[in-house]
């Protein structure tokens, strides 16, 4: 009998500890999403009527115009951000006024959100990336964004912004475009995954905006040649037009709508920016154990996911049977060697975890391995 006892109690121990099956992890998601974003729904209600957040001491709102008729669950989102910067409250005012009229694309809500401050940087501190998280988030749970078809874009001041959170935020975009601004200090190289437009006036000289656009263009010309599956992008150089482009940068919009984000890549590179993200598609990485200019490639290959780089400790792998089979042996290689071989189980606790961090269902991950 003491016997039959200890057969039982181990029995429903390794039944308690036992990953999910990959329908029960995609039913957990469904209904773990659900809740999470009733949740969002009510407590975000009030913003969503206000149409401004606030985050700390800054404050976002924005206009907005809703075109066509897509279902709930299945609408765009377009971010639009205006011109002006260095200048007084009033004019970038006006400039944000004026960016509500610009873009008219075939279906989805557009928003032309007003920048916290009036600063030469305006659309790329600190602050804009969980202002912009926040925006995205809400527009999903209140008003039935697709988390797959949302897009940015900006024209100068607000193009500057596209240059550096097209890279920064690129796994919350399905393409982004870029009007008349500089490129500063952005990294290209993280933009592999997101379709990415510029556009500029050929007679647009302040800043060498017009050069650098055409350089920056090349730049990925090469990007793609050497890397077919990425880099998608569509560059414009108006000849014979100014800062402003008589809106034939207009054509960006249908361009863009033609995509829809690529949620779960095979490849990723990351480069982190001075404003560190701890998030980017399915790498994670604590904010106090990377620095800017860190580079991490990412590959999976069949059973085999592979980091290079300056991959940290703690390095999170966000994982789904939509990036490779979590039924199956997974290996794990950094700087080639290898750190992981065995399964890597879907639980109800990296759902979790995944939705609290992002609480978006097509990026859910259903499986996590942190390594040591």
């Amino acid at each position: 009998m003491r016997f039959r006892i200890l057969v039982c109690l181990s029995f429903a121990t390794s039944l308690a500890t036992a990953g999910l099956e990959k329908k029960e992890a995609a039913d957990l998601v469904t209904k773990l999403a659900a809740e999470r974003l009733t949740n969002l729904k009510t407590e975000r209600a009030a913003e969503m009527e206000a149409k401004s957040i606030t985050l700390g001491d800054k404050t976002m709102p924005w206009l907005e115009k809703t075109f066509g008729d897509a279902p709930a669950g299945k609408r765009s989102l377009w971010i639009s951000m205006h011109g002006g910067g260095n200048a007084s409250p009033t004019v970038n005012d006006q400039q944000w006024q004026n960016q509500i009229k610009l873009y008219q694309p075939p279906e989805g809500i557009y928003i032309a959100p007003r920048a916290p401050t009036n600063t030469w940087n305006l659309w790329h501190e600190g602050h804009i990336d969980p202002m912009f998280s926040r925006i995205i988030e809400d527009m999903i749970a209140v008003r039935g964004v697709d988390s797959e078809k949302v897009y940015l874009m900006g024209y100068s001041a607000g193009g500057d912004g596209a240059w550096q959170l097209g890279p920064r935020m690129g796994d919350r975009f399905a393409a982004v475009a870029m009007m008349a601004g500089h490129p500063g200090d952005m990294a290209l190289a993280s933009l592999r995954n997101v379709p990415f437009a510029i556009f500029c006036g050929g007679w647009d000289r302040a800043y060498d905006r017009n050069k650098l656009c055409k350089e920056y263009g090349e730049k990925l010309d090469q990007l793609q040649k050497d890397d077919p599956d990425g880099y998608t992008h569509m560059v414009r150089i108006y000849e014979g037009l100014g800062h402003w482009m008589d809106r034939k940068d207009a054509e960006a919009v249908p361009w863009m709508a033609g995509f829809t984000r690529r949620t779960w890549p095979k490849k990723i590179i990351w480069v982190q920016d001075d404003i560190i993200h701890e998030r980017f598609y399915w790498l994670g990485v604590p904010a106090a154990s990377t620095k800017a200019g860190a580079r991490i490639t990412a590959t999976v290959e069949n059973q085999t996911i592979t980091l290079d780089g300056d991959v940290a400790p703690e390095t999170i792998l966000w994982l789904s049977d939509a990036l490779l089979d979590l039924d199956q042996a997974v290996t794990v290689k950094v700087n080639g060697k290898v750190v992981h071989e065995g399964g890597i189980e879907r639980t109800r606790e990296a759902i979790t975890a995944s939705l609290a961090d992002r609480p978006d269902t097509a990026a859910c991950a259903t499986a996590k391995w942190v390594l040591k």
